[in-house]
């Protein structure tokens, strides 16, 4: 069956049911898609009759499902032995970068941030022999999910027959244009793209730093060593790794689109990140803007504009009648305690012939409990299989919460039913008593357990407290004091947080307790 055959409606394999055709390139066609056995939409490609590089788009999408990275698009299917030859991927939603451009360029770090994101992604999916080489901007999408992806990684280049002598070389080319189109909204590269084309100076795109105001020296220079091989600073940028270095320490933030040009220019944006959003703080925090949430749970800004006109009483009054509750709170209390102590409590003892004991010197004061953070050492991942992304688990106790350990993106319930549960260990160094643990979690709420225990395999560590459904900054609190060296944050269920993916994600952990 040819593809000049197929119609909406048609099934691939007795599960794939063809809903609608989005785009014809060549020989391939790109459909929406249905996989009717799991329910859930996927996106299929499939091939005219007699295309010559049917075979060759099918091995480079197996190759590329083995890329251990979940922003890659994931491959589910690929077979080319029947009558009619398909490749199965996952159904991206979200906005690509053409998308966040359409009312002008991203902040400066939000640009860096989320291309640093793509370089990290292509610098595994080349370290595997997989190459892009057509990056444009409608291939970097920012996901309902809350996450990056790069689509088209190495299925692009079989479907359109690109290649290069110099593929590395390539790819870092393709990101250094990512990067001019972030910072100035203009597209300095080759190819059909639904952006202006950049300015040009003597035939050559000009500077990203004298496009758009605001371009940090660093960022105009890394455009040029990269998108355009210039030989300055250390010289030109020839793989995805080195840019990804380079972009090491850049925030990764939400790639919210700016205003547009004419709108006035927003303050200055403060270092550090909010712990609810992990954005940069605006001017409206500083100045006591609050939080809410919409309809649909999403923490929102509330600013001046969003409260009543006037300078109102109301928050003073209500502070004040708190603090006088809580003052005839602590004198009540210690009124009780006094007569307890006099009338009961303190007699038992004397009349069986003993003295009262303390825990204080002279029977003044008991010891009191000391409760504060504690201090780990290291954190690793476990699990029951593989430990997805073991390289960033130390992501959950750098004391940023912008940064985050995520699992891999599974295609279905309970882990892709390929482990009973993963987590993050935490080493403190030696035993510690635990009280209480605040977890700053990803969206979509996830089942998690707290184990502790002197030794870090999982038969080892014992559950101490857990909680369902909890997403952002939560405070648990253990019914009892538990001891032990190590600290398990144990995910028994993830959220699914796009179509068709299930993950997880710790964006900080900090204990109490006794060391």
């Amino acid at each position: 069956m040819s593809t000049s055959m197929i119609e909406p409606g048609a099934r691939l394999a007795g599960r794939y049911r063809l809903d609608e055709m989005v785009s014809q390139t060549e020989g391939a066609s790109f459909w929406k898609a249905t996989d009717e056995t799991l329910a859930r939409l996927v996106a299929v490609w499939t091939f005219t009759e007699g295309f010559p590089r049917t075979g060759d788009a099918v091995r480079a999408a197996r190759a590329t499902s083995r890329i251990a990275d979940s922003r890659v698009t994931q491959v589910f299917d690929a077979d080319d032995t029947g009558p009619t030859p398909y490749v199965v991927e996952e159904w991206v939603v979200g906005q690509s970068l053409t998308d966040l451009l359409k009312q002008g360029p991203l902040e400066p770090e939000r640009a860096a941030g989320l291309v640093a994101e793509a370089a990290e992604t292509l610098a595994t999916a080349n370290a595997t022999g997989l190459f892009h080489l057509n990056l444009t901007p409608d291939k970097l999408i920012w996901s309902v999910g809350g996450a990056v992806k790069l689509t088209g990684v190495g299925v692009d280049a079989a479907l359109r027959g690109i290649a290069a002598e110099h593929p590395a070389r390539e790819d870092a080319q393709g990101l250094g244009r990512l990067l001019y189109a972030a910072l100035t909204g203009h597209w300095p590269g080759p190819g059909r793209v639904d952006l202006p084309p950049a300015p040009l100076v003597d035939g050559l795109p000009r500077r990203p730093a004298l496009v758009a105001s605001g371009v940090p020296p660093r960022f105009d220079e890394l455009v040029g060593r990269s998108a355009f091989q210039a030989p300055v600073g250390p010289g030109p940028v020839g793989s995805a790794r080195e840019l990804a270095e380079a972009l090491a320490d850049v925030p990764r933030l939400v790639p919210i689109p700016v205003s547009p040009a004419a709108a006035p220019s927003a303050p200055a944006p403060e270092r550090g990140t909010s712990r609810d959003t992990g954005q940069i703080p605006s001017a409206e925090h500083r100045s006591g803007g609050s939080r809410g949430r919409d309809r649909g749970g999403r923490a929102r800004e509330q600013t001046a504009g969003d409260r009543p006109r006037g300078n109102s009483p109301l928050p003073r009054i209500l502070m004040g009648a708190a603090a006088l509750i809580v003052f005839i709170g602590v004198v009540v209390g210690a009124w009780h305690i006094g007569s307890s102590m006099s009338d009961g409590g303190g007699t038992e003892g004397t009349e069986a012939g003993g003295s009262t004991e303390t825990d204080g010197k002279d029977g003044d004061e008991g010891d009191e409990v000391q409760i504060s953070p504690l201090a780990p050492e290291s954190a690793q991942i476990i699990s029951d299989g593989d430990a997805d992304h073991a390289d960033k688990a130390e992501l959950t106790i750098d004391g940023d919460p912008s940064t985050a350990w995520k699992t891999s993106t599974y295609d279905d319930v309970d882990f892709g039913l390929l482990k009973n549960g993963i987590g993050v260990v935490i080493d403190m160094g030696g035993p510690v008593e635990l009280h209480s643990a605040d977890l700053d979690l990803g969206p979509g709420g996830s089942d998690v357990e707290i184990r502790v225990g002197d030794d870090k395999s999982l038969d080892a560590l014992q559950p101490v407290a857990s909680e369902s459904g909890i997403e952002g900054q939560n405070s648990i609190e253990l019914d009892d004091p538990a001891k032990g060296r190590y600290v398990l944050i144990w995910f028994t269920d993830i959220p699914q947080v796009e179509a068709g993916g299930w993950r997880g994600s710790i964006n900080e952990v900090e204990l109490h307790g006794k060391s």
